[in-house]
């Protein structure tokens, strides 16, 4: 019998990019997205059999809608891939305590955590990672001159993507934004180079380790998410995935993010989600997607896959609904 998936954010990167990686899937899969656009908006119909329109996730009406859907459609599984649909999954399992309905997501502590970078920060000291950037809430441009030297990164806590991080050359510049730091914002010294970051998919199991992990260098756009990628082998990222498993216990599909400086591998963050790369991936032999399908439906782990090798480059395309 075909399961029912439901995939949130189903016109966005995102969303498109895990309702692709079903596609390739042999099983036959009944794939409903949802979107807050309406219909004819939305290139969301390309990719999935049903498409409905919802409110807001944090809108009045979101959880009657969704519980509708849910039932009307029978969802054997909820794929959430925004950062605020993870968040509210984790925060409101128990929605689907009475329609057997299995939901795609992370260790809800790690959620928790990821959601304010500087908290996330202090454990990663705590623990003495070697992996962590040095970060201060502190708003004296003159000490942070003096400590970390310029450009400065200033950083929302909160946010996903590139999105509001502000590199600083100058007094004036950081002046702009100083009274939000602390509240809102945080500083670190801008480590690296652009083309010296690397995005990781690893499916964690839970436990302090992980099944399988793909790794990519990668090129950024000017919105935050990977353009370019390129398949890569490398240990020491791979060590470096299996201690922070350790210490935050992922479970199910997680996205690392690492930039290295002088040969030492530094995280920028971690996603626990899919991220924008899923498509890319799954092309590579890496179908994160279909992972999850089994494991939250079937309680099947996956195994390392081979990983094709090559690189990958995005592009603006259109897809045309003809009347």
């Amino acid at each position: 019998m075909s399961k029912n998936i439901l995939v949130s954010g189903a016109c966005g990167l995102l969303g498109y990019g895990v309702l692709k990686s079903l596609r390739r899937s042999e099983t036959p899969y009944k794939l409903i997205g949802t979107s807050i656009y309406e219909y004819e908006d939305s290139v969301a119909p390309k990719f999935c059999d049903i498409v409905l329109q919802v409110p807001l996730t944090l809108s009045k009406g979101f959880k009657d809608k969704l519980l509708k859907i849910i039932l009307e459609y029978e969802i054997d599984l909820i794929i959430p891939t925004f950062e605020i649909g993870v968040t509210f999954w984790a925060e409101n399992s128990d929605l689907l305590k009475k329609t057997g309905t299995k939901v795609v997501t992370n260790n809800p502590d790690l959620i928790r955590l990821c959601n304010d970078k500087w908290e996330f920060y202090k454990v990663m000291k705590h623990h003495n990672s070697p992996y962590v950037i040095p970060t201060t809430l502190c708003s004296d441009f003159n000490e942070l001159d003096g400590k970390f030297g310029l450009p400065l990164l200033i950083k929302p806590r909160h946010g996903m993507a590139s999105r509001g991080i502000v590199r600083v050359y100058d007094q004036r510049s950081f002046e702009l934004h100083k009274e939000e730091i602390g509240k809102k914002l945080m500083v670190q010294p801008l480590i690296g180079k652009d083309d010296g970051e690397y995005t990781v998919g690893a499916f964690c199991d839970g436990k302090g380790g992980y099944d399988a992990i793909i790794i990519f260098k990668r090129y950024l756009s000017k919105e935050g998410y990977t353009n370019k990628a390129e398949v890569v082998e490398d240990k020491q990222i791979e060590a470096a995935v299996l201690e922070l498993c350790k210490i935050f216990e992922p479970v199910g599909p997680t996205n690392f993010q690492f930039r290295v400086h002088e040969g030492v591998y530094h995280l920028l963050e971690i996603n626990p989600r899919f991220s924008a790369s899923t498509a890319i991936r799954s092309a590579f032999g890496y179908n994160e997607a279909l992972m999850a399908v089994e494991y939250y439906l079937d309680g099947k782990s996956p195994k390392q896959p081979k990983i094709r090798k090559g690189k990958a480059i995005r592009y603006i395309e259109e897809h045309i609904f003809y009347s």
